[in-house]
């Protein structure tokens, strides 16, 4: 085998290699899959009215914030946030450990931590004029 042979064959083991490995610690495809596997699970429990799941879906910061508003525990305030049924997931965006669902009728932020993604906000809508998402329950 010549030289510049060895060295073709070695990049491209090398580039191989490193596809496989992005792959394997979940490149972004994999992370966009999970992070919208998330935003239907939590929609289902919206669906279902499981106000448990609904609280165990969201991130710890967007949990507490929903108990301080309320000044209850999360299975008790969460009905009064007004979060609408958002339906199917037509489209996520994944920009590191954050993420954004747009679904049918809503748009749920994402963030991702050991134990899977987490809801950072629910009920989001962007009225188009440059001004931010306004949503019904978000974290501090």
């Amino acid at each position: 085998m010549s030289g510049q042979r060895r060295r073709v064959t070695g990049v491209l083991l090398a580039v191989c290699a490193l596809l496989l490995g992005l792959t394997a610690c979940g490149g972004a495809g994999g992370r966009s899959a999970s992070a919208s596997a998330a935003a239907t699970a939590f929609e289902r429990s919206l669906a279902r009215g499981d106000r448990a799941a609904i609280c165990a879906a969201l991130a710890p910061q967007t949990l507490s914030e929903v108990e301080d508003s309320e000044k209850k525990a999360c299975v008790d305030a969460i009905g009064s946030q007004d979060l609408p049924a958002g339906g199917s997931v037509r489209g996520v965006d994944v920009y590191g450990r954050q993420a954004r669902a747009v679904l049918k009728s809503d748009t749920l932020f994402l963030s991702q931590f050991p134990d899977g993604w987490k809801i950072v906000a629910a009920g989001c809508t962007w009225s188009h004029s440059g001004l931010p998402y306004q949503c019904s329950v978000k974290g501090g």
